[in-house]
């Protein structure tokens, strides 16, 4: 069994608090009596990340803009963009999260196929070092490979899913990211579902945060079997576009066949034209909201306003303490290893082994 933030999964055990500068800075002014009203600037030393693609009205992408054709506002305020490269070819860690609930049973194969050829897509041309790793999530979340090259490695582990039990999408989306967060280069999320989460032990506010944190960026494939509204998941839709929006994905929703191979194209298309923006935040006056809002926006000769630009929508930084807070302004590392978020490796499937019911509840066992 593997553990997020074990030694094993190659990610570092993280707990406690960290007090970072902002909070000494806090703690230094009221020793000298500065004025607590007073706005508190804190230029912080991390380079924040931005991946996003711009499109025409056609949705053709553009991939012609020098750095002098973009704007980045944290939380309002205009900052200079220090890294800037166009058409990025960072390499990609890929994370495949598929729902292999009981809902998708009849349609598990027809997705599993498109996935093939997608991951064959994506390790036969762009970075020689682009990976991708294989998920699956029902009632548990199973780590079925690591990130790899192997096309034939992942394909032989999508032959033996069987849609059964619940769904745990959050808690999916919260060990893939964790599991993602210390990769070198670009690292996106591709979740292919066909509803929405019904039994996931984290939430979605928290598994949000965690793709923030890793810097990830959030695909949404949303199978759609049922076309007309009375059978919809409104609420799971809904909850996928957010992760989208936040993160600076895009949430597609073909039938199956060749409507989702076209979805796979579509985000591969985004991945080969991404810019890769990075600024080091100044002057922004701390809130006591973790949460920096970014904009990202075109302007300048060459651009033109009917644009569309996707990127993630904030980031998680400096704070001031809350009021009342005995803590001030520190940062808490979130514990990786907590006993209900635990991602099983692939096991043999025996002929003793039953399955588990719908209704069964994830194990939390060491």
């Amino acid at each position: 069994m593997v553990r997020f933030g074990s030694r094993e999964s190659g990610i570092p055990m993280r707990r406690g608090l960290v007090v970072n500068s902002s909070a000494a800075f806090v703690l230094c002014a009221m020793a000298f009596g500065q004025d607590a009203n007073a706005p508190i600037f804190h230029e912080n030393v991390r380079l924040v990340h931005i991946l996003a693609t711009v499109k025409d009205q056609n949705g053709t992408p553009v991939g012609s803009l020098e750095s002098r054709n973009f704007e980045v506002r944290d939380n309002g305020i205009l900052q200079q963009i220090a890294v800037f490269e166009r058409q990025t070819e960072q390499p990609l860690s890929i994370a495949v999260l598929i729902d292999d609930s009981g809902s998708t049973a009849i349609d598990l194969k027809y997705e599993t196929d498109s996935v093939t050829r997608f991951v064959r897509a994506v390790t036969r041309s762009g970075n020689s070092a682009d990976t991708v790793a294989l998920y699956s999530f029902n009632w548990e979340v199973v780590k079925q490979t690591g990130f790899t090259r192997d096309p034939l490695a992942i394909d032989r582990r999508l032959r033996e899913l069987n849609g059964v039990g619940g769904t745990s999408l959050y808690d999916a989306i919260l060990l893939a990211s964790r599991d993602i967060q210390d990769r070198q280069g670009r690292k996106v999320l591709i979740i292919v579902t066909d509803g929405g989460d019904n039994l996931s032990k984290t939430s979605f506010q928290r598994a949000a945060e965690a793709a923030q944190l890793a810097d990830a960026v959030i695909f949404p494939i949303l199978v759609m079997p049922v076309t007309n509204d009375a059978g919809r998941n409104i609420g799971g839709e809904n909850a996928l576009t957010t992760f989208a929006e936040r993160t600076g994905g895009r949430v597609f929703q073909p039938t199956l066949g060749a409507a989702m191979d076209k979805a796979f194209d579509g985000i591969l298309r985004d991945l080969r034209t991404q810019y890769l923006l990075g600024f080091y935040p100044r002057n922004v006056p701390l809130t006591t909201e973790r949460f920096h809002n970014l904009t990202l926006a075109t302007l300048g000769e060459g651009a033109d306003p009917s644009w569309k630009v996707s990127a993630r929508s904030g980031y998680y930084g400096d704070a001031l303490p809350a009021p009342g807070s005995a803590q001030g302004n520190q940062s808490q590392s979130v514990d990786v290893a907590h006993p209900d978020e635990t991602v099983r490796p692939k096991k043999p499937v025996t002929k003793s082994t039953a399955k588990p019911s719908p209704n069964q509840t994830p194990r939390t066992g060491n």
